[in-house]
């Protein structure tokens, strides 16, 4: 099936469409309930203004991505880890990440010496 520069809604019920190639799509406003999204694959995506509720995102990768403004509320972060990144402003439990380095630093300087 094809669609193509049509302005009507789309309802998809208990159907699979795994494996179909959405380009130049506009989905905003988009409701997605009970869908299994998984293996597939984002690039140049806009998700400002989204919001995501019980949501599993293990084993993920996330590469060049602007999360300035990010609230991450009940998560479990259990060997995540986070490299090469701007963390000005950040706040773990209120603290800021650049104060929690610098603490830890300092112990670990202590400790060597």
């Amino acid at each position: 099936m094809k669609i193509d520069c049509q302005k009507d809604r789309l309802q998809v019920t208990k159907s699979d469409i795994s494996g179909s190639v959405f380009d130049d799509v506009n989905l905003s406003g988009c409701t997605y309930e009970n869908v299994n999204m998984s293996g597939g694959k984002y690039h140049n995506i806009n998700l400002s203004g989204c919001a995501f509720d019980d949501l599993n995102m293990s084993g993920w990768t996330v590469h060049n991505v602007n999360l300035s403004g990010l609230r991450i509320d009940k998560a479990n972060l259990a060997g995540a880890s986070i490299m090469n990144s701007r963390l000005q402003g950040m706040t773990i439990d209120g603290i800021e990440v650049k104060d929690l380095l610098a603490a830890y630093k300092a112990a670990q300087e202590r400790k060597a010496s």
